[in-house]
């Protein structure tokens, strides 16, 4: 069985699962394996370009392509028929979390000025809004959206959440009960997958519907928010936000969201810290050895799952 991985550190992980696996490295850049034809458990690069995942139309003998993001909607172009996607749940949850925290913190208590300020020589003393006892709304609450809430309680916030479908028995509305819950919302965090129910989500509307200064932070895919809609509310001075992802990415060094007032950007950096090389390595171990005994792969988004290796059973047993 033939795997390839995109880091060294998987490599010795996924060859101790049995002895007849050979792992190869491929960082979807430079020279191509040779032995890309038997290729059958792919591990795409992390945040992998067009060109990485363009290899799987190579492979005629792929079962499985394990992404290493939460998001898949990148993959898909690339998934050929009979293929099972697997994506990166649970990976990202904890740094994605964090940095969606420090995106609010940073951006409510004004830390961008005091930087500017400290540049300056300046003391910029004043009263600045604090997160504690804001009303925070979740927009897309799976796991990620559960790790934000564990970490936004023991700020004294109140959190509402929202998915695509309503869970009455967990207080989790419907994407159809936004219009009537922006209003209330001090903080609207954005966590929700891009499809096509989701793309632009983020719209004039969206906006006009969110209370006056609240603060939008999108850690969630650039295309959930319409860029120009922000920047014309931003201009207006009807919204703050802090932005993991932005619409076109990476953004244009002249486009007009760099200059929009009381924007905080960071450059798509949500998952990758040193949180993701530990945690991707406990999940890649975990799905090749699923793969190696037929068991059912973890989450699995589309496509079969392949079906149990008999011989691989036999020898197992």
């Amino acid at each position: 069985m033939r795997i390839w991985v995109p880091y060294e550190e998987f490599v010795p992980d996924v060859e101790a699962l049995a002895p007849d696996i050979e792992v190869d490295l491929y960082k979807g850049d430079g020279l191509v394996p040779s032995n890309v034809a038997e290729v059958e458990f792919f591990v795409g690069p992390y945040m992998a370009a067009a060109k990485a995942l363009s290899i799987t139309a190579s492979m005629p003998r792929l079962k499985v392509l394990q992404t290493l993001t939460a998001g898949y909607e990148h993959a898909l172009p690339y998934l050929p028929d009979g293929v099972t996607l697997c994506n990166a749940r649970g990976v990202h949850d904890a740094s994605t979390a964090e940095l969606a925290l420090a995106l609010m913190l940073a951006s409510l208590r004004h830390i961008p000025e005091f930087v500017r300020a400290q540049d300056r020589h300046e003391w910029a003393a004043d009263t600045y809004p604090a997160l504690a006892d804001k009303h925070v709304l979740i927009v897309g609450y799976g796991s990620i959206g559960e790790a934000i809430e564990a970490r936004l309680l023991p700020f004294e916030t109140s959190v509402t959440r929202v998915a695509r479908r309503a869970r009455p028995d967990a207080g989790v509305h419907e994407v159809a009960d936004l219009p009537g819950l922006l209003p209330d919302a001090d903080v609207v965090v954005l966590v929700t997958p891009l499809n096509e129910a989701t793309h632009h989500l983020v719209d004039d509307d969206f906006l006009r519907r969110m209370k006056t200064g609240a603060l939008l932070v999108n850690v969630a895919r650039g295309g959930v928010v319409d860029t120009d809609a922000l920047v014309r509310a931003l201009d207006a001075g009807r919204v703050r936000a802090a932005l993991d992802v932005t619409d076109p990415e990476p953004l244009p060094a002249d486009h007009p969201l760099w200059g929009a007032p009381n924007v905080l950007i960071s450059p798509h950096v949500g998952g990758n810290s040193s949180a993701f090389l530990p945690r991707a390595r406990r999940l890649v171990r975990a799905q090749v050895a699923r793969f190696v005994a037929g068991e059912p792969l973890a989450n699995v988004v589309t496509g079969p799952v392949p079906a149990a290796r008999a011989e691989r059973s036999v020898a197992r047993e």
